[in-house]
């Protein structure tokens, strides 16, 4: 059996999925928190007989080395375990943010590869240090297994230089790499996929919007297969408003609060990426869910939050489908465009000119399966589907190896 392991490392955490990529069953997944705590917890949910059950243990993790460590334990444990040894896991996937220009697929780890995202740490310095933890923490542990890397940026590279170029002096581009890159990557690329296999067309027959919501939130225009513009840019900023970050603002803003404020570096950035978005403007939360009860209320504040988040999202469909001279799916996928039936209804109304109608009926019946949820007749079709980019991850990583193998 072809057994992929995932590791998506954050700061302070490992995310993992053990799968069966030719039946694209899931064994095992879980969660590694609080790693540099002595109450460090580690959730994990494993596949036993034909149900799931789940393990929760506290212990002192103090790296990302010894919390995969325990995950490895974990997925090879007599009682707990899912394989038998580690012999039966076919490779290891790893997420990865920011692979700059020199990634436009999964690449095979070597040396150079790990060079080349220790070089683009300046340019996402919260992901992908740990991202380079976790490979390396397999080099060591586990250093006979084939490890692939799955980039959020590669799936942005297919975009037009008119589209990530900046309106910067071109030496900006040149020497320090200024432009456009997108994130989201494995996320738009797996719903986009499977948007064209519910509506049985090739992709690269299919314009298609993919709209990512959740703290992190991007619009994605995918043309014939490929990304063609995305809302975040040189970092995951800008665009939409997002749980605590500002999104698209006037540059100058961040100067005219520097010097009025006497801001840092430090404090614009903290204010730019952690008190702004949804959390700054209702003053709440930086829930969906939350904001959504108090509009209930009726604070208003909230209310603004949320038709700031919704005017924006529409912005880009309307700006998206103009430069694809047309559309043919919209998507909805991650924790608020899957979870939110209030949101998917505030996005599509008023929306008949462009061709797109909701079935009101269809969308507050939507159980997290994916679906169409626009009406019959409806020009363009609204799809909800959840996103998967473990699943993308895994069968890139298992399609690589196999390439490797038979070179």
């Amino acid at each position: 059996m072809k057994n992929v392991l995932v590791l998506n490392c954050g700061s302070s955490s490992v995310k993992y999925e053990l799968m069966n990529v030719e039946n694209s069953r899931v064994l095992a997944r879980g969660l590694v928190e609080k790693i540099g705590m002595e109450d460090a917890v580690v959730n994990h949910h494993y596949l036993k007989g034909e149900d799931y059950s789940d393990v929760k243990l506290v212990k002192n993790i103090l790296t990302h080395r010894e919390g995969i460590r325990i995950v490895v334990g974990l997925l090879t444990d007599a009682e707990v375990g899912v394989v038998g040894d580690l012999a039966d896991i076919y490779g290891i996937g790893h997420r990865v943010v920011h692979g700059g220009e020199a990634y436009t697929d999964p690449a095979y780890v070597t040396q150079e590869v790990k060079d080349d995202i220790k070089k683009c740490i300046e340019l996402a310095p919260l992901h992908n240090p740990h991202h380079l933890a976790g490979i390396e923490a397999c080099d060591s542990l586990i250093p006979d297994h084939h490890q692939v890397v799955v980039f959020d940026t590669a799936f942005h590279q297919t975009m037009p230089k008119k589209a990530y170029i900046y309106g910067l002096p071109y030496e900006m581009y040149k020497k320090y790499g200024i432009r456009r890159y997108g994130f989201h990557g494995t996320s738009h690329q797996y719903v986009a996929q499977k948007a064209a296999q519910i509506y049985k067309k090739r992709i690269t027959d299919l314009k298609i919007i993919s709209c990512h919501l959740g703290n992190g939130a991007s619009v994605c225009a995918i043309k014939d297969g490929k990304s063609i513009d995305t809302s975040m840019g040189f970092t995951p900023l800008p665009g939409l408003v997002m749980g605590t970050r500002t999104g698209d603002i006037d540059p100058y803003i961040v100067l005219y609060l520097m010097n009025k404020d006497a801001l840092s570096f430090a404090e614009v950035n903290t204010l730019l990426n952690r008190h702004s978005g949804l959390y700054g403007l209702s003053g709440i939360s930086r829930d969906f869910r939350q904001i959504i009860k108090e509009v209930k209320k009726g604070d208003e504040r909230a209310r603004l939050a949320v038709d700031i988040f919704v005017y924006r999202i529409k912005h880009y469909i309307g700006a998206y489908t103009a430069i694809m001279n047309g559309l043919d799916i919209l998507v909805f996928t991650a924790g608020i465009g899957e979870n939110s039936i209030e949101l998917r209804e505030m996005v599509c109304s008023n929306m008949e000119y462009l061709g797109i109608n909701l079935d009101e009926k269809k969308n507050r019946e939507f159980n997290s399966q994916e679906a169409v949820i626009s009406k019959d007749d409806s020009e363009i079709k609204v799809m909800c589907i959840p996103t998967n980019e473990e699943l993308l991850i895994a069968t890139e990583t298992a399609r690589v190896i196999d390439g490797m193998k038979k070179s």
